[in-house]
């Protein structure tokens, strides 16, 4: 087991909370357990720097924050508030637990103050947004007991989908700080801005959380969606500054910038205190079954979290396992409960599952549980990794590489949050990143976190937002360097699509229905299923509609608050699925078909005989059948067809080809051919998330040995949006670095004919057939050899630009 020891730290305080590394002593101590760590990180306490606070703070704002129990400002708190007195925007990047929200609510608090003893008028209004509702209502409570003292000058409110209707109108006209979400805003507020001219009018700062969240195609449709902000805040008037607040990310300012649209500072050298973290990486044992083609197969990543959620519930440690998927929190939930139920009763009930789908009333309940200490444990998807105030917490366990170092950071982040000790635990999933991850710790504990990548200039995304802005004022010709150097080609397209008209001076929106409507910023594909159990009608809860065919479809089991119901049908124009309870002992995954069309190349460059390219592509694919697997085990039990419409997606790839006389040098015959492509492409996918802000489920790939546009064998990585997210354009330009990591984790893999923690995927529509590693590992060389270098290659990219898309997208 290696460890690494960054600093002789002064020892933390082990008053009230257990030891980090006496936990992860005794999580290690049963059976083989020790074996399956393969390396321990020790980051040291930290002492924290203090400041005070910019003499414009108004005095009942700082005696607010002191009451709280917060005598001092950290120095990057106090930093951040100047700023905002300033006028300018801003973004704060400092660890989880930094106390970001203070830093931005202080100048914030001071300012609506301020404007509550203005003689006329409305005062001054502040603007909230996070990424998920349950961030938001966690800060409105913060919020509240913050202002407390204030009295009514601070009038505080949230404004989102849950929001009954009596309210709204209320919160329209006296709120002075409201909190939303960019949905919300897209749909509900700048679609209604006469309703809101009076807050609008007096808005002075908009404050974005968690805004390194807004990356891919979600973050582009966010950043036109601020910039439609800032259009409506004009012509009111207003000119309001942002507040940004990020976890420790590569270059904040660039991405606030590129989010806003505006110039924005950074303030990003963390002065608070930190606690001793140990880091542990997990890795689970290879067990007696064998799966596809008979690779051996490791005990799953949520088995392992689920053993790991119980024995910690049972030392009393407060702990959070994060998990990818919905259905992979319900079942760690779950198994915990039962395996708790066996040694009392009633740390079976301190231990429950929190995920989105649920109802509002379902994750209200589970968020005051968790504040006030009744659970105890809790497996979550990432919707607690946000800013929600989980305080208290010892142990965090990460079932998965979450898909970036910043996420990982994040969720690590959530246990020690009082500035004690805290041990985090990542648990390597049977696939190629996590398991060259847990081997090469260096990818993860020396390395820095990652760019956000988004791409307002995305003409799927911006075409939408024009509309929607020209439907909620006439867009003119001084509007256009707002939105950015696309519209000048985009407008044309729109207006001979007939869904803008020109008149005079200005475009004008021309349907009946709202242009809002008609675009999903989250890029979920349509209205949400929901979910609903068949004899009672009771609403469950709700899938998105991107997910429906493959996790609702007939005959796949849903999870939904630790009980397991069966899917009888799916109705897709109604958008509902009907489940019963059941209890089967297995689970279901959906497998599908790939195809993909080459719609034009914007840039090609020689690697030898081979070809790298980068530009359009039309990917179709369609779910076929579905697999049900043993429970833990994950053994298959059979597979059943299905009958289901496909579905196409117009969006950007990187492809490499080889010759002949390369497969030739690889050693390649037809036999094997479509094998090695195709676990090359596995790899590399499994690969990419080191290279561009992603994980594998935002990217797609399809390998075909003869592809009728390059007529050569081709392997493909696209993104998995509408118009692309950028992450296949990031794989473009790392390509070289990229695919030499692939070949590096196929061939140090240590099983014989490929495993899920090489080749194999566990998103694979084919079932993983064929695979062929031997043979990937010896393309992927060949390929290599022809591979140009860093400077070689940008000089080939730069004279091999081509131009962008041509087809008009409509919102």
């Amino acid at each position: 087991m290696a460890k690494n020891h960054r600093s002789d730290g002064p020892p933390t305080d082990p008053a009230s909370r257990p030891a980090p590394g006496a936990v992860l002593d005794r999580l290690a101590s049963g059976p083989s357990r020790a074996s399956r760590i393969t390396h321990t990180e020790h980051l040291p306490p930290r002492a924290g720097r203090h400041a005070v606070w910019p003499d414009r703070i108004r005095a009942e704002v700082v005696a607010a924050v002191q009451a709280a129990g917060i005598e001092h400002p950290w120095a990057h708190q106090a930093r951040a508030a100047e700023h905002a007195l300033d006028g300018e925007s801003v973004v704060v990047a400092t660890g989880t637990a930094s106390g970001k929200s203070l830093a931005y609510l202080v100048p914030v608090l001071s300012t609506l103050l301020d404007g509550a003893e203005a003689p006329n008028g409305r005062g001054a209004t502040a603007l909230y947004l996070a990424p998920t509702k349950a961030l938001a209502a966690d800060q409105c409570r913060s919020v509240k007991e913050l202002s407390h003292p204030l009295g009514h000058s601070v009038r505080t409110a949230v404004y989102d989908g849950d929001t009954p209707f009596e309210e709204r109108e209320w919160i329209r006209q006296y709120a002075n700080y409201v909190l939303t979400n960019p949905d919300m805003l897209h749909r509900g507020i700048l679609p209604s801005h006469p309703r809101w001219s009076s807050f609008l009018k007096s808005l002075k700062y908009v404050v974005v959380d968690e805004c390194h969240t807004y990356r891919g195609v979600f973050g582009s449709h966010v950043a036109q969606v601020l910039r439609r902000l800032r259009r409506l805040c004009a012509r009111y008037g207003a000119s309001p500054v942002f507040l940004l607040a990020s976890a420790t990310a590569a270059e904040p300012a660039v991405a606030a910038g590129r989010l806003t649209g505006l110039p924005v500072l950074e303030v990003a050298d963390d002065a608070s205190p930190r606690g001793e973290l140990v880091f542990a990486l997990w890795e689970p044992p290879l067990t007696e079954l064998h799966g596809e083609k008979g690779a051996p197969v490791r005990r799953t990543a949520t088995a392992e979290a689920a053993d790991l959620l119980t024995d910690l519930t049972v030392q009393g440690v407060r702990s959070v396992a994060f998990v990818r998927s919905r259905r992979g929190a319900e079942l760690i939930s779950v198994i915990s409960q039962e395996r708790l139920a066996e040694v009392d009763r009633s740390l079976a009930r301190r231990v429950a599952a929190y995920r989105g789908g649920y109802l509002p009333e379902e994750r209200r309940a589970l968020e005051r549980a968790l504040h006030s200490g009744e659970l105890l444990g809790l497996a979550a998807t990432n919707a607690l990794e946000l800013g929600i105030d989980i305080s208290g917490l010892d142990a965090v366990v990460i079932a998965g590489y979450p898909g970036t170092r910043a996420s990982l950071w994040q969720q690590a982040g959530r246990a020690g949050r009082s500035g004690q000790g805290a041990l985090a635990v990542l648990v390597a999933r049977d696939d190629p990143l996590d398991t060259f991850l847990v081997h090469h710790p260096e990818a993860l504990f020396d390395q820095p976190v990652e760019s956000t990548v988004l791409d307002p200039d995305n003409p799927y995304v911006l075409a939408p937002h024009l509309c929607a802005a020209a439907e909620e004022l006439p867009l003119t010709d001084e509007d256009l360097d707002l939105f950015g150097p696309a519209c000048e080609d985009l407008l044309p397209q729109l207006e001979a699509a007939k869904l803008l008209r020109r008149r005079t001076r200005a475009w004008h929106w021309t349907r009946r229905e709202r242009a809002a409507d008609l675009t999903d910023i989250r890029g979920e594909g349509g209205r949400p299923v929901q979910v609903v159990e068949d004899g009672t009608g009771r609403l469950l809860g709700t899938v998105d509609a991107g997910a429906a065919h493959s996790t609702v479809h007939e005959g796949a089991v849903h999870l939904h608050q630790g009980r397991t119901y069966l899917v009888r049908s799916l109705d897709l124009e109604d958008s509902v699925a009907l489940v019963e309870e059941a209890a089967p002992p297995y689970s279901t995954v959906a497998r599908d078909t790939t195809s993909i069309s080459v719609l034009e190349t914007d840039v090609e460059v020689p690697w030898g005989d081979g070809r790298l390219c980068y530009g359009s592509v039309e990917v179709t694919n369609q779910v076929v059948s579905f697999l049900r697997r043993r429970l833990i085990t994950g053994e298959v039990l059979g597979e059943t067809k299905l009958d289901l419409p496909p579905r196409t997606l117009r969006t950007r790839a990187v492809w490499w080809t080889v010759t002949e006389d390369q497969l030739d040098r690889a050693r390649i015959n037809p036999e094997i051919l479509g094998g090695s492509l195709h676990a090359a492409e596995h790899a590399s996918i499994g690969l990419l998330p080191l290279f561009a802000t992603c994980d594998r489920w935002d990217i797609g790939g399809v390998s075909i040995p003869l592809h009728p546009d390059t007529l050569l064998p081709t392997v493909f990585v696209y993104d998995g949006h509408p118009g692309g997210a950028g992450f296949a354009e990031r794989a473009f330009h790392t390509a070289r670095t990229w695919l030499t990591a692939t070949r590096q984790a196929i061939a140090s893999c240590e099983c014989d004919a490929g495993c899920p923690s090489c080749i194999q995927s566990p998103k694979c529509g084919n079932g993983n057939d064929p695979l062929h590693k031997r043979g990937a590992v010896r393309l992927l060389t060949v390929l290599l050899e022809g591979a140009p270098d860093e400077k070689e290659a940008e000089v080939q990219r730069t004279e091999g630009q081509g131009g962008a898309p041509e087809d008009p997208p409509g919102p």
